[in-house]
């Protein structure tokens, strides 16, 4: 095979970076509709293609901002366990790598965001049929407020139904049964 030269190895340098470019720009985006800042998910993008840890320092310089803003970032996407700490030995600072998991890092983004959701609107589900189970015992409520309250009750416990699911569906998710149902591409 021939050596190519420094022209073609430019153009192929180029070609790479727009492919690597697109798809930053795209995992940027995606992240942003889960609530995820652009410029964090550019930094995402930026980390996924390195081939070793990268130091807030060297963020900073690839990405063409402050350290302090690649801190930040990092922070953010370490929270969402997208992002580790590594120990590299002799080196005096830190060192951050993206988590290749992918499969984790759903799980893990999700469960959270989804636990959350459950917990709060559980509880007010659970207090609002409360107060509607007391109301609906009162002797004197009207025929129409009495179906208007049955008919709430029924709809509140579909939502507790769903709910109900979906931390089932979470169990599946951080338990990796899911994989049974839905297996890894390997």
């Amino acid at each position: 095979m021939n050596s190519p030269n420094e022209a073609t190895v430019n153009q192929y340098e180029m070609i790479i970076k727009k492919a690597r470019d697109r798809v930053i720009e795209a995992l940027a985006k995606n992240m942003d509709l889960y609530g995820i800042t652009l410029s964090v998910g550019h930094l995402y993008g930026t980390m996924f293609f390195q081939d070793k840890p990268m130091t807030l320092d060297e963020m900073g310089a690839a990405m063409g901002m402050s350290k302090t803003s690649m801190s930040t970032g990092v922070r953010q996407l370490m929270e969402q366990k997208m992002v580790n700490k590594v120990w590299m030995k002799g080196a005096r600072k830190d060192h951050y790598e993206v988590d290749q998991d992918w499969y984790q890092n759903f799980i893990d983004y999700f469960s959270t965001k989804w636990r959350k959701a459950i917990d709060l609107n559980v509880q007010a589900l659970r207090r609002s049929m409360n107060d509607l189970t007391l109301l609906k015992e009162k002797d004197d409520l009207p025929e129409e407020l009495q179906r208007c309250v049955e008919t709430d009750l029924e709809k509140l416990q579909n939502a507790l139904d769903y709910y109900d699911w979906l931390s089932r569906l979470i169990d599946l998710l951080e338990s990796h049964e899911i994989f049974q149902y839905v297996p890894k591409k390997l």
